[in-house]
Formats: structure tokens, sequence, C-alpha cells
């Protein structure tokens, strides 16, 4: 098997619940049977949707290039970065490493094209980097869906449920959840897309409707196959 690489860290706890999936859903009955890992947690990582919004990006991308040469240095074969608003800056990170980096964005919005192939609009609920960026946007057109994104107020509960609640160690209040996943199936979603980690995160406290796609499992389930073990699904 390859070894894996993972640049972590933003934020700590969804790192953790990345690692927690990636040895849950590897097929293995002995240690052996598990994908070596390098996990790079970098929880002073500048903040990722700061250096979108005010373009103070040059700090931010200097540490993320620097880890991705670590791993590189570490023999890694491929490197999963478990934070969706990173993703923005996916080019200038590939660019200064050999080694593959799983794009989270292309691989989540392709699982929901390959699975679910009549979907027509898909709902985005991740920062306000993620949405004003338009990284999953991008990724939506490219294979023929129409993202919906929230409206102010409830965009104020994404960032709410993402910043008060999970990066503040607290499980995440259902409502702020619930209000916008209601808001965007009145849009007309067919599915919606939790493109935010910690959302993720508490997507492992609280159940959420059948129709919602984690971007972390995707993640995990490509870092599984690539590694070459085995993915329970």
């Amino acid at each position: 098997m390859k070894k894996l690489g993972i640049i972590g860290g933003m934020g700590p706890e969804a790192t953790s619940f990345f690692y927690a999936r990636l040895i849950a859903r590897t097929k293995a009955e002995h240690d052996q049977e598990h994908i070596d890992t390098i996990i790079l947690s970098h929880a002073t990582m500048p903040d990722r949707t700061q250096a979108i919004l005010t373009g103070n990006k040059d700090a931010l991308i200097k540490a993320l290039t620097e880890d991705a040469r670590s791993l590189e240095m570490l023999g890694v074969s491929n490197i999963a970065i478990p934070c969706n608003t990173s993703h923005y800056f996916y080019d200038e990170i590939q660019a200064a490493t050999k080694v593959p980096i799983i794009h989270m964005v292309e691989e989540s919005v392709r699982h929901v094209k390959k699975n679910w192939p009549d979907t027509k609009k898909i709902g985005i609920m991740g920062t306000d980097g993620t949405i004003q960026a338009g990284t999953y946007h991008k990724a939506c057109e490219r294979y023929g869906i129409t993202p919906i994104q929230p409206g102010t107020e409830r965009q104020k509960d994404v960032m709410s449920l993402i910043y008060d609640d999970i990066k503040g160690g607290k499980t995440g209040d259902r409502k702020k959840f619930m209000r916008t996943y209601d808001e965007l199936m009145e849009k007309g979603c067919d599915a919606v897309i939790l493109a935010c980690t910690e959302i993720s995160v508490f997507k492992e406290y609280y159940q959420v409707p059948l129709n919602c796609v984690d971007a972390m499992d995707v993640l995990v389930r490509e870092a599984i196959i690539r590694s070459g073990a085995k993915y329970l699904g």
C-alpha cells in the first residue's frame, strides 16, 4: 500500500474525525492492513476564510505549500487536505509538490454526478470563504449542476454552526442546520453538499437527511482507494 499524507489542523477536531473515519472505513483485520499515514496537524494555520475575503493570502499559501513539501520529503504518495475552504488555493499547493493532492471539491461533485445523475440543483453548505470564492460553484457548473447557496440569514446560521459551535468545542445547534437545509430544499435543491469539515463533525452527533453528501466522507473513500486499501462502504 501507499503512504498517505494529511495536511490537517483546519480545525484539529475535523482532522481527528477524518483520521477516525479513515481507520473505521478501511477493511482491515489487523494493524498491518491499515494505511501508513503521516498527519501534519497545523493548528496555527491562518484562517482560510479570512485569507479569501481579505486577499491576505500569502502567509496561508506559504504554510500550505511548506506542509505539502514536508510530506513529499517524508515519502507520501498522495495528500489529503480535510478542509474544503483551503481548496480555493488548490492550484498553488499542487504546484509546490509532485505528490498528487486529492481534490476534495472535485471528487465530491463527481460523486454526486456519478451516484445521482439526475441531480439538477445542489445546495452548498460551507464557510463564507467557500461560498464567496465559488469553489464548489465552479465544480458544479463543470458537471452541469446548478449550485445554490443559502440566503444571507441562513448563511449566518452556517457560519455560527461552524465557528461558534463546532470550532468552539460544542456539538452544534441542529436548528441552525435544519433552517439552512429547509431553505435549500425550498429553493429546489435535489441534494446538499456538506462543504465544511466542521459540518462533517456536526454529522457525527446528529442525523442529517439522506440527500446530504458529506465531502469528508468522499475524501475518506478516495484516500483509502488511492492508498491501495479496501474501502468499507
